[in-house]
């Protein structure tokens, strides 16, 4: 069966022309031959299933953007070959086809006209994508429901705040029922409440729709709360694609015991107590323990704290997915 995304050995490199100072150094610039060369992607390849949801993830230059650009028919790779549920989606004969399977929201660059309410938006998507009256309506009651758009679907784009457009935004990308959902930084500058209604409005289109969806973003709540599988990029290459528990297993599973006590505590002390694979120190006033799981369960630390101390508050936490994704970016390989 094949995959919904399948990228091959994928390159792209851009070239910049070398200028040289000054008006005549621009002149020259011109007709020089002369340029310099980014490789921006080098040798990816992943393949997506159908309903998947993966996190793409990486540093800003990682080449995120130019692989998602490229997988939506935007850029055309110097070397290697993209499938997109069949088709070429750089080809100038099979783009056509590709661009009616996906949906795309770029951040914060609207697909929206700017001056006309939201609902005639939608009704002029409608007639590019040649959606049936029966689908239109069927899908525009389910995004209304999902996304809340109700309170402003009669408003001008332009008046809409940060919020309001990104919900319009993915409903705009999704009207015609795309197989694929392309989501680059979806809940940027969003606060909290919004951001919560964007990430269970996603989980609920995937789960009607069976939608397969590529997620880049910075937050790594997003990615938690969203994928099973991230696939993180580093100067145009891939450092690792796999389950996200995996990477947790990889990097041994920590986790942190905090305590509050009005009691002094010696930190050497403690940590020698405490044996092999343990960190303590301070944070915000609290006593915090790093404790390898290899070494020393969470059940005897906190045995070994209660039995010795009169504790007034304790907190039990595991690494999150953004110490560990810092963790990778400093080593540059999964142990």
């Amino acid at each position: 069966m094949m995959a919904m995304i399948e990228v091959k050995h994928v390159a792209k490199d851009f070239k910049k022309p070398i200028r040289k100072p000054g008006i005549v150094g621009m002149m020259k610039t011109l007709f020089s031959t002369k340029y310099t060369i980014t490789n921006a992607v080098k040798d990816v390849s992943f393949s997506l299933e159908r309903g998947e949801i993966v996190g793409y993830i990486g540093a800003n230059g990682a080449g995120k953007s130019t692989t998602i650009k490229m997988m939506c028919g935007i850029l055309t790779p110097s070397s290697g070959e993209i499938m997109v549920d069949g088709y070429l989606p750089y080809h100038p004969k099979q783009r056509k086809e590709v661009l009616k399977e996906i949906g795309v929201v770029f951040g914060q660059r609207t697909q929206l006209w700017w001056d006309l309410p939201l609902i005639e938006s939608l009704h002029i998507l409608k007639a590019i994508y040649d959606v049936s009256a029966t689908d239109y309506q069927e899908r525009f009651e389910f995004l209304t429901k999902v996304l809340e758009l109700d309170p402003f679907l009669n408003q001008p784009v332009r008046t809409l705040s940060l919020g309001q457009r990104m919900r319009a935004d993915l409903a705009a990308s999704l009207i015609h029922n795309p197989k694929i959902l392309f989501l680059d930084e979806p809940t940027i500058g969003l606060d909290v409440l919004v951001k919560d209604r964007m990430i269970k409005a996603i989980k609920e289109i995937h789960r009607v729709y069976n939608t397969t969806i590529v997620l880049t973003t910075h937050n790594m709540d997003d990615i938690t709360d969203l994928c099973k599988r991230v696939i993180i990029l580093d100067e145009g290459q891939i450092l690792y694609d796999g389950p996200i528990q995996a990477i947790k297993k990889s990097f041994g599973e920590y986790r942190h015991v905090s305590f509050l006590t009005k009691e002094p505590i010696d930190l050497v002390s403690l940590q020698e107590e405490l044996g092999k694979g343990i960190q303590v120190s301070k944070d915000d006033g609290y006593i915090k323990i790093t404790l390898n799981m290899a070494y020393t369960s969470v059940n005897q630390v906190l045995k070994q704290i209660l039995d010795n101390y009169k504790v007034d508050d304790i907190k039990i936490s595991e690494d999150t997915l953004e110490s560990i994704v810092k963790k990778i970016y400093e080593t540059k390989q999964i142990s």
